[in-house]
């Protein structure tokens, strides 16, 4: 009943982080488009920043930007803050169902580095926190002013923060946490910044006293700096389902450049929403995806014969190692404590079921070692090489069928 439970929270949190997380990055891409496309010259009334006609939905629109504040303030007006508070509220939670609740299976990889769970939570919260601060610093330095430096020193942080956080956790948790550090610094960014500085904004103007804009320039950077995190958090978010990223031997380099082709896909798309043709930053998020693929091709691992003669084992031998590492959870009766069903209904009790999905068995135990989940069931490499071996076997035999 545990277990049931744990899932059904699972799938009602994720669901609303989805929710929230669409509305959030939605109105990041809508009003970065709006700044971009605004008209700044033609037949503009003294007090306006900008304006754009739009068609939409079966309607016309015209939006208006002040370069201040309208004169009198609007009754109503809307606020964007509540999809970031709730992506991020949710996603912490999200977080501790998935990773913290079962720390000893998400968080740690023996083979990378033997410490608790209660330690791996706590490197993972201070990662979060520790992130915000120094992005927060630099924001309020003379770096920010310098936007190509600031954009390489972050991406090396962002960089070495994964490297490190791979030397310790688990790959998938290296993975999510460097996700759930970018996404504490974009919420952050509408906690203490931008929704303050909206709020200063609107007492002046109600006041009638002056308003300093910087304060409004501040929160439109910090803004944009969102807008440049959303893609490879995006991607961060559905990774576990990639193990041939996470389970590289050089996860931490996978993840960088995939936040590189993120970064650089959304600026080629907000140099294009300004106006500015730029023929080179396309072609090479692709090259680099490329090159990502190379890098993450599956080697087989050599199998030494001295140890073992994959020749001679057999499928009643591989379906017992199967039986060890891998059935307590995919079954169609899980003895395991975490799932209810199979994951992602994958059941592997027969052998015409290990048949049918020898490929992917393969990539997730072999190629990338990323199951038994935490190498819970602390399976060696020999194991591995005979049952890849084994699975190849299978693969070439249903190839010549």
């Amino acid at each position: 009943m545990e277990a049931h439970i744990i899932e059904w929270l699972n799938l009602s949190v994720r669901w609303i982080h989805m929710i929230t997380g669409i509305a959030w990055i939605g109105a990041s891409f809508y009003f970065i488009f709006l700044e971009n496309n605004l008209n700044r010259r033609h037949r503009l009334r003294p007090e306006l920043a900008g304006n754009l006609w739009a068609i939409h939905g079966g309607g016309f629109y015209y939006l208006e930007k002040y370069k201040l504040a309208p004169k009198p303030l609007p009754e109503h007006l809307h606020w964007f803050k509540w999809e970031a508070y709730f992506t991020w509220i949710s996603g912490v939670v999200l977080l501790g169902i998935v990773y913290y609740y079962n720390a000893s299976l998400y968080m740690i990889d023996s083979a990378v580095a033997e410490i608790s769970a209660p330690v791996a939570i706590a490197l993972g919260i201070f990662t979060m926190l520790l992130g915000w601060l120094i992005y927060d610093l630099l924001c309020k330095s003379a770096l920010a002013r310098k936007q190509w430096l600031f954009a390489l020193i972050g991406f090396a942080l962002v960089t070495a923060s994964a490297y490190g956080l791979s030397q310790i956790l688990s790959a998938r948790a290296a993975y999510i946490h460097i996700g759930a550090m970018l996404g504490t610094i974009m919420a952050a960014n509408v906690f203490f910044v931008i929704i303050p500085a909206q709020k200063a904004m609107v007492k002046a103007a109600t006041l009638g006293e002056e308003y300093n804009p910087e304060i409004g320039q501040n929160a439109l950077t910090r803004s944009i700096h969102n807008n440049y995190l959303t893609l490879p958090v995006l991607f961060i978010m559905i990774s576990n389902h990639f193990p041939s990223t996470f389970g590289n031997t050089n996860s931490w380099l996978v993840l960088a450049g995939l936040i590189l082709v993120g970064a650089g896909v959304r600026h080629w798309f907000n140099l294009r929403g300004q106006g500015k043709k730029n023929f080179w930053l396309l072609p090479a998020a692709v090259l680099l995806m490329l090159s990502l693929v190379y890098l993450t091709r599956p080697i087989m691992p050599t199998i030494d014969p001295a140890a073992s003669n994959a020749a001679v084992i057999s499928d009643a031998e591989a379906m017992e190692m199967l039986n060890i590492h891998c059935q307590s959870c995919h079954s169609a009766t899980p003895t395991s404590s975490i799932f209810t069903v199979a994951p992602k209904g994958l059941a592997l009790d027969t052998l015409s079921q290990a048949k049918a999905n020898a490929s992917l068995i393969k990539a997730q135990t072999v190629n990338t070692k990323v199951m038994p989940l935490g190498n819970s069931t602390q399976m060696q490499d020999s194991q591995r090489q005979l049952l890849g071996a084994w699975l190849d076997r299978l693969n070439t035999s249903t190839a010549g069928q």
